[in-house]
């Protein structure tokens, strides 16, 4: 471990003084039969950096320990998708998630945001085969997972019913994460809450995350009130813009939101579109919640091993 300790503090000097070129090549983790070396880290820390440029105001081995626990919750995922027949993910709708991202971090087009990446020495072929592998495990967790999930249209139909034309959409960041019981639950919360406080909310959930939001910053982008757990809404209502509430407690583990900005939308509803919506909305949150479960259990059968 000694050992492991000062090969990987000597590569993080080399990273930072722009010499990534020059590093051996080494092995630092090896997960079942996947391998995770030093230039991976630091190609990974490239790749977060370049979707949440925020990440850069910490400190630069923070950074790459983000980037090697991404790197692990990414190799772990991989080995689950070899296991399953899944099939390959369409071009359009990769294009589709391309273009969610983008905009989510402030470009208005696919152009600017190959121009932004290029600066982190990054290019759209990482990025594809990166989204295409988080489609597949989407698609695993939804084939393993959708007849389980639990949503009553008629009670969607009457919320519909009673919606005022005028309606709340909140701008909401988000970290995900657990705790194996209540003492290190609070804890951690306090934890989150000190670097949240130093590094802000973006870094807090780079840092403690496990949700894949947490590459931008815990970023969930405009959402409609009327899409919103009652319960987690009833956390938001009481929070001003740019705090954040205290731990939801969820499937899986704990839900802090922090509400970035609020704005009154008026429009006309149409309820079928409305009811569409919502259903999906619902759909995504039960199988985000079973998607954390399900990787929180087959990480405890995988060996981790630290070179």
């Amino acid at each position: 471990m000694r050992n492991f300790l000062i090969s990987y503090y000597i590569f993080i000097i080399f990273f930072f003084i722009n010499t990534a070129s020059s590093i051996e090549n080494r092995i630092i983790l090896k997960i079942d039969n996947s391998i995770i070396t030093n230039v991976d880290v630091i190609n990974e820390a490239k790749y977060l950096q370049a979707l949440n440029p925020k990440l850069q105001n910490l400190k630069k081995n923070k950074i790459l320990e983000i980037a090697k626990n991404s790197l692990v919750r990414e190799k772990i995922k991989e080995i689950e998708i070899s296991k399953a027949s899944t099939s390959s993910v369409k071009s359009e709708y990769l294009e589709n998630i391309i273009k969610s991202i983008y905009m989510n971090i402030g470009f208005k087009n696919k152009n600017e945001f190959i121009k932004h990446i290029k600066k982190f020495d990054i290019n759209m072929q990482i990025i594809e085969k990166k989204l295409s592998n988080e489609t597949l495990w989407n698609q695993l967790i939804y084939n393993k997972f959708f007849s389980k999930i639990k949503i009553d249209k008629e009670k969607i139909k009457k919320d519909i019913n009673s919606i005022n034309k005028k309606s709340k959409s909140y701008f909401l960041n988000e970290i995900v994460y657990s705790a194996e019981n209540v003492n290190d639950t609070k804890i951690l919360f306090e934890e989150i809450k000190k670097s949240i406080v130093k590094n802000g909310f973006e870094n807090a959930a780079a840092i403690y995350s496990v949700s894949e939001t947490s590459k931008t910053g815990g970023s969930l982008g405009w959402v409609s009130e009327n899409t919103i757990n009652k319960n987690i809404l009833k956390n938001i209502s009481k929070v001003k813009i740019g705090d954040f509430t205290n731990p939801i407690l969820i499937p899986g583990g704990f839900l802090i939101l922090k509400v970035k900005d609020i704005k009154e939308i008026e429009k006309k509803i149409d309820a079928e579109k409305e009811l569409n919506s919502r259903i999906r909305s619902m759909q995504n949150q039960q199988l985000n919640q079973y998607s954390n479960i399900y990787f929180k259990k087959i990480k405890k059968d995988i060996l981790i091993d630290e070179k």
